[in-house]
């Protein structure tokens, strides 16, 4: 049990099922516990707001900034007797443990008569379902190691293409700080620090260590040349983000390549979106390309989980939100905006853009692709990790030694 569970579930004294509109519903009626808040966010959230409205319901929005607050507030109204319609999670390991406790409702029927283990990806499934049956629906696939660039800092830093290996990735950033501009935009939360660390992990090392340490928890990879080498660039990367970093968002970060105020910043393409919100085209104004090191794609992305009920206008609602969300024009108009990629493979692509569509080429192998930590250590692992990047992150004096021990022994100790 994670230890946000547990703190809800301490904090009340009343777990039920909730019976919200006793009377016949005329239209099945959603409220939906997300956290897009940001302006590319937004618009993506409101493709199913208003897909979902077409199709006869009625969608009620309950935006809370932050993914953490986010499903803290959900996992409270769920332990505590007054659960949403439907809440956001990200695919993986963060609602394993309500799909556990019985508080989530199956879509197995759904997923049965819609046929979704034909589309998505197995990685995926298995993070959505438990004992054969989905709980969850997946309604996308993010990339997680993208680096985007601004076409207009490089052309003015002298950095004629984005850089393929992480030598040529620290003289860019050398060019574009001697022309005066931010070379690494770099946002100030762990979630932030640790995706940046997992990129520089999976580039440096390799997808074989990277699967090693956080799928098989392997000793000899966690003390391996290549391991300590991934913490050393990581720490080598510090130098180029600015004094604004601290605390700061991803998508004030994202602002500072958009508004050419920075050149580079390794991010999800989520990002994307906010690039789009302001204008953009990706091989227009900027680039994207997956950070240096060996040509593999760190996949996530977000699921939507349906807390337990009895109320048949509820279960009707959600039905149909599950189903609105998978369908094809939903999934292209959604992942469009969103900036991510469809989690269906049976559908017309041809209109994203050309930064989706590099995303789709790794996905048709499964060499070229690894799940991002989320869907490979649990949420108390993941965090503790993550606590361990963000310290030595901020403090210049650690010893990439110190990390890997931390690391290792995090590892070996926390299930």
């Amino acid at each position: 049990m994670t230890a946000l569970l547990r703190r809800a579930m301490l904090a009340t004294t009343f777990i039920g099922l909730t019976l919200t509109g006793a009377a016949a519903q005329e239209k099945p009626k959603a409220e939906v516990i997300h956290w897009w808040t940001s302006g590319g966010e937004a618009a993506a959230v409101k493709v199913f707001a208003d897909k979902f409205n077409e199709a006869g319901g009625e969608w009620v929005d309950s935006a809370i900034a932050g993914g953490e607050a986010s499903r803290s507030a959900t996992i409270n109204r769920i332990v505590g007797g007054n659960p949403p319609t439907a809440a956001q999670f990200n695919t993986g390991k963060q609602f394993q443990d309500l799909t556990q406790q019985g508080l989530l409702n199956s879509i197995e029927e759904l997923a049965v008569a819609g046929k979704w283990r034909d589309f998505m990806p197995p990685s995926f499934v298995e993070a959505s379902t438990k004992d054969g049956q989905f709980y969850a629906v997946p309604i996308n696939v993010h990339g997680q190691n993208w680096m985007f660039y601004s076409k207009d800092v490089f052309e003015k830093s002298g950095v004629a293409a984005p850089p393929a290996t992480f030598d040529e990735l620290f003289s860019a950033l050398d060019k574009i700080q001697a022309a005066g501009f931010i070379p690494l935009a770099q946002g100030g939360e762990l979630w932030q620090e640790r995706l940046l660390f997992n990129a520089v992990l999976l580039g440096v090392a390799g997808r074989d260590v990277y699967m090693k340490i956080y799928q098989d928890r392997d000793e000899a990879a966690l003390q391996s040349p290549e391991f300590l080498k991934a913490v050393e660039t990581f720490g080598r990367l510090r130098q180029y983000a600015d004094q604004g970093s601290a605390g700061r968002n991803w998508t004030d970060t994202a602002a500072l390549v958009i508004t050419g105020k920075a050149g580079i910043q390794i991010m999800g393409d989520w990002a994307k979106g906010d690039f789009k919100a302001a204008g953009q085209t990706a091989g227009q104004e900027f680039g994207c390309a997956l950070t240096p090191g060996e040509p593999t794609f760190m996949i996530g992305g977000d699921v939507f989980v349906f807390p337990k009920t009895s109320d048949a206008e509820q279960v009707k609602a959600q039905n149909l939100l599950a189903t609105v969300m998978l369908e094809p024009e939903t999934q292209v108009a959604f992942n469009t905006v969103k900036g991510s990629v469809p989690i269906r493979s049976d559908i017309d692509t041809s209109s994203l853009d050309e930064c989706a569509k590099k995303g789709l080429d790794y996905l048709k192998s499964p060499d070229t692709q690894v799940g991002n930590s989320e869907l490979l250590i649990s949420s108390d692992l993941n965090g503790s990790l993550g606590d361990i990047i963000t310290e030595f992150w901020n403090d210049p004096s650690a010893s990439a030694e110190d990390m890997v021990a931390a690391y290792g022994e995090a590892l070996q100790s926390i299930d």
